[in-house]
């Protein structure tokens, strides 16, 4: 398994830039909110050698139960600060659902940077496209949740952050089943689509949801 490397961040850090990996989850679910993450890590935990480290990958990559101990392990040491950016559906609807990622990965940078308060930051973007709206130097990587270190670390935050939202919502929703699949478009939903039409948490901009409602 190749392991997201933290070549980036350290070089940068020896410059005496602060890398700020950012990365969303959610783009395609037919419920819910599209969530992204925005993550520094410490140069001084980069360079030590930890339990999870092995394990600190794009998402996609791991198990639900891994995510979730890594989760817990980043909200718990001091070493890595993350904050969040949320869209609604709302707001997915009526700008479509590249601008709200792009809009939450923004959000994430500025609630990250009213949190760590840090000079010289570069934003370290995942995917093919810098964030509009962030006045800081930014730099795209394709496939970053893979290669570059402190962007796995937000795209499993943002990942389970998004996950835990849709369970939440589960408890709102009962009929959708969106403990189980997040807001995608399983054959389960889409047969409780059929059934109870859509509910709040619907993009309705998506064409299945607006299949159903038309």
């Amino acid at each position: 398994m190749l392991l997201p490397s933290t070549k980036t961040e350290l070089d940068l850090a020896k410059k005496g830039i602060v890398p700020i990996g950012v990365d969303e989850v959610g783009r395609g679910p037919l419920a819910g909110p599209v969530v992204a993450a925005a993550a520094w890590v410490d140069p001084k935990i980069l360079e030590k050698d930890f339990d999870l480290k092995k394990f600190i990958r794009d998402s996609k990559t791991l198990s639900e139960k891994k995510r979730n101990e890594i989760f817990l392990f980043l909200e718990e040491e001091k070493g890595f600060e993350i904050a969040i950016g949320e869209v609604s559906p709302m707001t997915i609807d009526r700008i479509n659902i590249l601008n709200a990622s792009l809009l939450a990965m923004r959000l994430a940078v500025e609630n990250l940077n009213k949190k760590i308060k840090k000079n010289n930051p570069l934003i370290l973007v995942d995917g093919n496209k810098t964030i509009p709206g962030v006045t800081h130097q930014q730099k795209y990587f394709i496939k970053g949740d893979r290669d570059v270190f402190s962007i796995a670390v937000a795209s499993i935050y943002a990942k389970v952050y998004r996950d835990n939202l849709m369970i939440e919502y589960h408890q709102k929703f009962p009929d959708y089943g969106f403990d189980c699949h997040k807001g995608y478009g399983t054959k389960k939903h889409m047969e409780a689509l059929g059934k109870c039409g859509a509910c709040e948490i619907h993009r309705r901009s998506f064409g299945p949801v607006g299949e159903v409602i038309k």
